[in-house]
C-alpha cells in the first residue's frame, strides 16, 4: 500500500490557523474576531466549515461565542481538547511548539490481566509496551506508557519515535484510531515519574488513561500518560441531552 498524505480537514486547519493569530496578538485577550462572513471569505470556505473550527476553540476555552455574535478571545490556547482525536505532535504543532520524544524502552511482553481486559485479549498474548518521554520544546511534559496490540506494536517499532507522530505514521500504514475514552485523574509523581521528568517526586501530576479503538471498535492501545501539571489543561465540552455526558468518579478506575 503506498503512502499518501492525508490534509487535514478545513475546519482543523481554519482553527490552527486562529489560534496562531491569537498567539501571535492578532486578535489579543478580549478581541472580537472577524464574522463567520468575513471568515469564510478569507479562507474561501463555507459558513459552516467556520463555524465547526470555531466550536473547536470554543471547546478549548480560548473564545467565547453564541449564534450571531462574533467570538471573542478569552485566553491564548494551551489547552488539549477532546472534541476531537488529536495526537500530542498534532497537537503541539496547533500551540506552534515542536514536538518530540524520547524513548525509555519499547520492548515485545506477554499481555497481563490488566492488559488482557483492556485490549480485549487473553493473558499471555503478545503486546508490545513503548515508553516515551514527549516534549514541547526543550521541556518535559508527559511520560507516555502505551501498550499495543502485537499487529500494531509491529508497525510501531519501525518508525522513528524521535520524531515521527505514531499515529500519523500507522494512518500512512492503513491503521486508523477512529474512537478513544479517556479518563482523567490527578496523580502524585513517583520515583520514576519524577526521574524522567525532571521533578520532584509527589509532585502533583495529571493522569489520562485512553483507550483507542479501530473504526470497527477493536481495541488497538490503552495508555497511562502523565502530564506536568502546568503544561497542560484538558477541556470537554458537552451538553444537556447530550450522549457525551462526562461522568465524575470519587474513587479511581477507569471502567
Amino acid at each position: 500500500m503506498s503512502a499518501l498524505a492525508v490534509e487535514p480537514p478545513h475546519h482543523r486547519r481554519i482553527a490552527e490557523a486562529l489560534r496562531r493569530a491569537i498567539r501571535n496578538g492578532v486578535y489579543p485577550r478580549g478581541a472580537q474576531l472577524p464574522s463567520e462572513r468575513e471568515l469564510a471569505e478569507d479562507f474561501a470556505v463555507s459558513r459552516g466549515t467556520i463555524r465547526h473550527a470555531l466550536a473547536t476553540l470554543r471547546a478549548e476555552g480560548v473564545i467565547a461565542s453564541r449564534k450571531g455574535v462574533r467570538g471573542v478571545v478569552l485566553a491564548e490556547p494551551r489547552t488539549q481538547s477532546f472534541s476531537e482525536l488529536l495526537s500530542f505532535s498534532a497537537w503541539a504543532r496547533s500551540l506552534g511548539e515542536m514536538p518530540s520524544g524520547r524513548v525509555v524502552e519499547l520492548v515485545r511482553r506477554y499481555a497481563d490481566a490488566d492488559d488482557a481486559r483492556r485490549l480485549d485479549l487473553v493473558e499471555g498474548d503478545p503486546v508490545f509496551s513503548l515508553v516515551r518521554v514527549r516534549m514541547l520544546g526543550e521541556a518535559p511534559a508527559m511520560i507516555e506508557r502505551t501498550t499495543f496490540v502485537e499487529d500494531v506494536g509491529r508497525l510501531v517499532a519501525a518508525i522513528d519515535l524521535e520524531a515521527d507522530s505514531i499515529y500519523a505514521k500507522l494512518a500512512e500504514r492503513g491503521v486508523a484510531f477512529a474512537q478513544a475514552r479517556h479518563t482523567i485523574s490527578a496523580i502524585a509523581a513517583d520515583e520514576e515519574d519524577a526521574r524522567l521528568l525532571g521533578i520532584e517526586p509527589g509532585t502533583p501530576l495529571l493522569r489520562q488513561i485512553r483507550r483507542t479503538t479501530s473504526p470497527d471498535g477493536i481495541p488497538l492501545e490503552w495508555s497511562d500518560d502523565r502530564y506536568v501539571g502546568d503544561a497542560v489543561s484538558f477541556v470537554l465540552e458537552n451538553s444537556a441531552g447530550s450522549r457525551n455526558a462526562a461522568r465524575v468518579r470519587t474513587h479511581g478506575g477507569d471502567d
